[in-house]
């Protein structure tokens, strides 16, 4: 028998002899997303320390959010490339 098909045996022999414990139910209303996330996805990216502070500083020295400075670069990017902006911030 493979490394797997004894560690799979092993949990199949373990889940009959320990009873299961559920988690309980969790009740009421569901999370509420802000209205200005209504409708829309989260696009993210991972890039360095350096970069992540360098637009940070950026947009505090413009009085500006992180969101609206992506957006305007979004922006500039599709018009770069011959497209429409889409102008969300």
């Amino acid at each position: 028998m493979s490394k797997f098909g004894a560690m799979r045996q092993q949990r199949a022999e373990r889940a009959k002899v320990e009873p299961s414990v559920s988690a309980p139910a969790v009740e009421g209303p569901a999370p509420v997303r802000s209205a200005a996330r209504q409708g829309k996805k989260a696009v993210s990216a991972y890039f360095s320390p350096e970069v992540s502070r360098g637009l940070n500083v950026l947009a505090a020295e413009n009085g500006t959010t992180l969101q609206a400075l992506m957006g305007e670069a979004i922006d500039l990017l599709m018009r770069q490339y011959g497209k429409h902006p889409f102008g969300e911030r």
